[in-house]
């Protein structure tokens, strides 16, 4: 079977209002994010990062003794029934990691159970100075937080590779293999981060046996699935995404959607003093209009830099990268258009990838439906980000783009 899986999610806050991730939305709790899964985003497995801080192990087992929440014998706790659809939430770990020769980098830890997630917060505990909040330094290097993570039987996966601050290819090293040695096995799958894709990844040859995760890392409701994996496994649990990031048994990542990473923050090197993206052939490593070396350096620069390949070199397991530009992204669509899509078709997923351009049409408008098409189709004008802005679709001044059943 296949399944819609975001594994990278944040908490804002936790029930009762204390904070976790301070740049995250104050309703995105535990709870809610199940919620915005099952009922708005069709979304059937989903990883929130979060999980270790003490205030939301609280709310977990609240969840769970007052059977709001179902842990499943495969892994992960069952969330939903009649009224809505179900979803699956995978408990999981983000920390920031040092590198002995400077650097710092962010990996998530997924948790086959309950229990072993609190055997984990209590041993972290003793080398993070608040567990409370998101994303916290654990002062060690990332292969003993990996070390640490397979006491508790958990999945590790580094995150966000590429991008510029607080990731393994961005801020630590050029290579993997020299992060983690002879642990390097124990990592099944990398994270791309928005502002990379499969494409890109695959000019590393390190990566050739690796799964590739897009995921969101979402920091509200609606980003949830802004990128997300088709994963071809059994049931929607943790011992069935462990074989299929292993591609065990027949399992393994189908699809990846994601955004192009031209919409991503950092595609491009951003010179911090002039404010201007590179536009440049790639590696930009300095200002080319100003010639400041105070940039942040771009991933898709980063990259090509790195590469021991001018051109992706895939492997035949490697599933396509498919680009999606979410309905946030598409010019028109705001909050009450957003809510009218997806009362009509039931989920953002179905607007984006099964709604009819006729019936979209009918529902939004010719103009706002053509966007939406032209979005799914990879045909939307785009202007790449950097320096921790979007990029954005720039359909400029078209108007009402000309598409069959839409004239």
């Amino acid at each position: 079977m296949l399944h819609v899986c975001d594994l990278h999610v944040h908490i804002g806050r936790s029930s009762s209002g204390r904070p976790v991730k301070i740049t995250a939305a104050r309703d995105l709790t535990f709870e809610n994010i199940a919620i915005e899964c099952a009922r708005r985003k069709g979304v059937d497995l989903v990883g929130i990062v979060d999980c270790a801080s003490p205030p939301v192990l609280d709310d977990i087992r609240a969840l769970v003794e007052a059977g709001e929440m179902v842990e499943q014998p495969g892994g992960g706790l069952r969330y939903g029934g009649r009224e809505c659809a179900q979803v699956t939430v995978l408990l999981a770990a983000e920390f920031e990691t040092y590198e002995e020769g400077g650097g710092q980098s962010h990996h998530v830890s997924y948790f086959p159970s309950l229990d072993a997630l609190q055997g984990f917060s209590d041993a972290l505990a003793e080398h993070v100075t608040n567990m409370e909040l998101s994303s916290q330094a654990c002062r060690m290097p990332a292969r003993t937080l990996l070390d640490l993570s397979l006491r508790f039987g958990a999945l590790f996966v580094p995150a966000h590779c590429f991008t510029p601050h607080r990731s393994p290819y961005g801020s630590c090293v050029e290579r993997l293999a020299d992060m983690f040695g002879d642990a390097w096995e124990h990592v099944a799958a990398i994270e791309l981060g928005l502002s990379a894709d499969s494409y890109l990844a695959d000019r590393i040859d390190e990566l050739a046996d690796r799964s590739f995760l897009s995921n969101s890392d979402a920091h509200s409701l609606p980003k949830i699935g802004r990128e997300y994996n088709i994963i071809e496994m059994e049931a929607p649990t943790f011992d069935e995404l462990r074989k299929a990031l292993r591609r065990e048994g027949g399992r393994r990542i189908a699809a990846n959607f994601g955004l192009d990473p031209r919409l991503g923050k950092y595609h491009r090197t951003f010179c911090e003093d002039c404010e201007r993206i590179a536009r440049s052939a790639p590696p930009v490593l300095e200002c080319e209009v100003c010639g400041s070396q105070n940039v942040t350096r771009g991933v898709l620069d980063r990259i090509v830099q790195i590469a021991d390949h001018e051109e992706p070199r895939p492997p035949a397991h490697r599933p396509l990268y498919q680009y999606q530009v979410p309905l946030q992204f598409v010019p028109g669509v705001g909050a009450v258009t957003l809510n009218k899509l997806i009362n009509r078709y039931g989920s953002e997923m179905a607007v984006l990838h099964q709604a009819e351009p006729e019936d979209l049409a009918q529902t939004v408008g010719t103009r706002i439906a053509s966007l939406i098409v032209h979005a799914r189709e990879g045909t939307l004008p785009l202007q790449a980000g950097g320096g921790g802005h979007y990029g954005k679709a720039a359909p400029g001044d078209t108007g009402q783009l000309d598409l069959p059943g839409l004239s």
